[in-house]
């Protein structure tokens, strides 16, 4: 009865991994039928379209005046122009083919689902006795007065936390701080503030073997969201205090420097160095961009890692375990924070051919993406301008980043909204191996495509 309830449910996998081969073949299919000899050419159309307005993207990050406006005109006029063309011609079959791009995604993900090496896993959680003597530091400047607004303070004092505010009129180093707290017998360190304010304390709470808690008080929050964390409501971080559980997540150094997020070098970190990026991001980028681009100023990088080398790339994102790359909806998401490895993402752009080629190539040369334990980050000069967890720094020459896995016990509530709970990613190769077998094979030989 175990083989054929088993056989029964790899049969609804199999045809679930041919629906959804069926359906991505009809979802071209349909708009091709519909529009004929115009379906391709529409098709056609919408590839140089694409390639147009990456050459465009380029020539307004490269060029200055006149031109340069020119080319944002149509960077912009493209793209709406194609949607319009594809709305106006294609009518109904547009709208059929997304719905069987929706269910070919769906039964994909279902094929898949239990399969080996394809379901995301989630960080492991262990409950742990609350802390006695939790130790807070928080921004009150930081995410637009989130520590006022919600009442942070008053809350965390409540539930029997020392809170520290730091004051805006004056330096205060929160390292020295965490390090005074710890040594007075705090048994949780944590912090309402930036990204950046977070690694520094985290790098001494993981010092110290005690637990760290992040306040989602800060302004993007990346650390808190890949947390699974309420980042619309940090007041619901401070339940870890009371009904949390702890996970062993990794912690990244550029350097001495710790990151819970990415280091980056090369354009950006150049740019956010600039006094007037605070105020003006896009104007401080435009005006910087032409020179970083054109290799007019800036450092010329290599990058090493796992083997790989990045040649005189234009930006290099070292991160704390990689993004993810996959799925165009989760982009700029971490799945796991405990794998151990950097992500490091490397992109070289030296000509409009070459900016096209990142939109229209499935494999791009100009794109690098590998993960490593270590990578060493060198320029042709003695210091680095550098990006850490959003934080402008300079930092001596090569930067050695490295991975510091399971260094850091982040408490995080018990009951967090958003904890990933995403099904296996969509392996096209393996969806054909599953479809292709029959009979019991897929039962008593696994091996092939499990």
């Amino acid at each position: 009865m175990g083989l054929d309830l088993s056989e029964r449910a790899y049969r609804g996998q199999r045809w679930a991994a041919r629906t959804a081969l069926a359906a991505a073949g009809l979802a071209v299919l349909v708009p091709l039928a519909h529009g004929g000899v115009g379906g391709v050419l529409l098709l056609v159309a919408g590839a140089a379209g694409l390639g147009l307005s990456a050459v465009a993207v380029w020539w307004t990050l490269t060029l200055r005046g006149r031109l340069r406006w020119a080319a944002a005109v149509v960077a912009v006029t493209v793209p709406t122009a194609l949607v319009a063309l594809f709305a106006a011609t294609l009518f109904w079959a547009l709208l059929v083919s997304v719905g069987l791009w929706a269910v070919a995604v769906w039964s994909g993900r279902y094929a898949l689902r239990g399969t080996g090496g394809t379901r995301v896993r989630v960080m492991r959680e262990r409950r742990t006795p609350p802390p006695s003597r939790p130790f807070l530091i928080m921004n009150p400047r930081s995410g637009g007065g989130k520590v006022v607004r919600f009442a942070l303070k008053e809350k965390a004092e409540q539930l029997g936390a020392r809170v520290v505010l730091l004051d805006p009129d004056q330096h205060q180093d929160v390292t020295v701080l965490a390090r005074k707290a710890v040594a007075e017998g705090a048994d949780l360190l944590g912090v309402a503030g930036g990204d950046g304010t977070q690694a520094l304390v985290a790098a001494v709470a993981a010092e110290h073997d005690i637990p760290f808690l992040v306040i989602s008080a800060g302004t993007r929050n990346h650390f808190a969201m890949d947390l699974g964390l309420d980042r619309d409501d940090p007041a619901t971080c401070l339940d870890a205090l009371t009904d949390g559980v702890e996970l062993r997540v990794d912690l990244g150094f550029a350097g001495d420097r710790p990151f819970v997020n990415n280091a980056s070098f090369g354009a950006y970190a150049a740019i956010v160095q600039s006094p007037g990026y605070r105020d003006d991001k896009i104007g401080t980028s435009l005006e910087l961009l032409p020179d970083l681009l054109t290799r007019q100023q800036g450092p010329r990088l290599t990058a090493r890692a796992a083997g790989t080398t990045l040649t005189a790339p234009h930006a290099v994102l070292v991160s704390n375990n990689p993004y993810r790359t996959d799925d165009p909806f989760g982009l700029g998401r971490r799945d796991r924070l405990d794998a151990g490895v950097l992500g490091v993402l490397g992109i070289r752009v030296d000509s409009a051919a070459e900016a096209a080629a990142l939109l229209l190539d499935p494999a791009p040369g100009g794109l690098t993406n590998v993960t490593a334990p270590e990578v060493v980050v060198e320029a042709d000069r003695a210091e680095i301008e550098a990006g850490i967890d959003g934080e402008a720094l300079v930092l001596p020459a090569p930067v050695h980043c490295r991975i510091a896995p399971g260094a850091l016990r982040v408490r995080v509530p018990r009951r967090r909204p958003g904890v990933p709970q995403r099904g296996p990613r969509l392996d096209w190769r393996r969806l054909r191996k599953l479809a292709a077998t029959v009979g019991r094979t897929a039962v008593l030989r696994r091996g092939p495509f499990f």
